[in-house]
């Protein structure tokens, strides 16, 4: 019988500060892994970024180039760049004084929400907002910190898919005038059988690589934050 009694053992209840705080990071580890794609879609900018790289893809019509996998790699390093200043006071303030025992859990979570909170409602619509504050009965917040995430984050993640589909409107309308100018040259060439899909995708493909298409898309996300 194979032996597994290397594995540490957890005792939540244990009075020794070094087991405790091993214990409490390796739970906080687990709780994080579990809520991370959750945080990621709805809590940062990653959900606008996806749709308008898909946006693009299916605006240049290209089926699966650029394959599913790049597309997300792209948008989570684009996530954690435009990111990177509130993972690091999230750090800072709230993780480097848990593990250190100067924070409870509950105060670390508190400190950790604060500026996911400021991010969150700077790119949020106060209709959107109050949409989900009206709906549970919640009184207006002085501050932003008041603001529960039980409505911020919904709020938040309907605010970024309508600015997202509305860069994406913007990426669509290139592509639709080619795609209309090719099919009124070929019925007036009498090619109706001939799909005018098959012959605009490497103009699209020439138009959007000659302005540097893909530069141009990942600065506006740039800006948009």
């Amino acid at each position: 019988m194979i032996s597994i009694s290397f594995i540490p053992a957890l005792d939540i209840f244990s009075d020794e500060p070094q087991n405790l705080a091993a214990t409490i990071q390796l739970l906080l580890l687990m709780t994080v892994l579990t809520l991370a794609p959750s945080i990621l879609i709805l809590m940062t900018c990653f959900t606008r970024i996806i749709i308008v790289l898909s946006f693009v893809r299916t605006g240049l019509a290209t089926q699966q180039m650029p394959p599913n996998q790049v597309l997300i790699a792209l948008a989570l390093f684009i996530t954690f760049f435009i990111m990177s200043p509130i993972l690091s006071e999230v750090n800072e303030t709230a993780l480097q004084p848990l593990f250190n025992d100067e924070l409870t859990q509950e105060e670390a979570f508190e400190r950790a929400t604060i500026p996911f909170r400021y991010f969150m409602a700077e790119h949020t619509r106060e209709k959107d907002l109050a949409l989900f504050m009206g709906y549970a009965g919640m009184e207006r917040p002085e501050t932003i910190e008041d603001i529960p995430l039980s409505a911020l984050v919904p709020a938040f993640a309907i605010s970024e898919l309508k600015t997202a589909f509305q860069i994406g409107f913007m990426i669509f309308v290139p592509f639709l005038v080619i795609d209309m100018v090719v099919a009124s040259v070929l019925m007036s060439m009498g090619m109706m059988m001939l799909p005018p899909v098959m012959i605009a995708l490497p103009f699209k493909i020439l138009l959007f690589v000659m302005v540097d298409g893909w530069y141009l898309v990942v600065r506006s996300l740039l800006l948009s934050f």
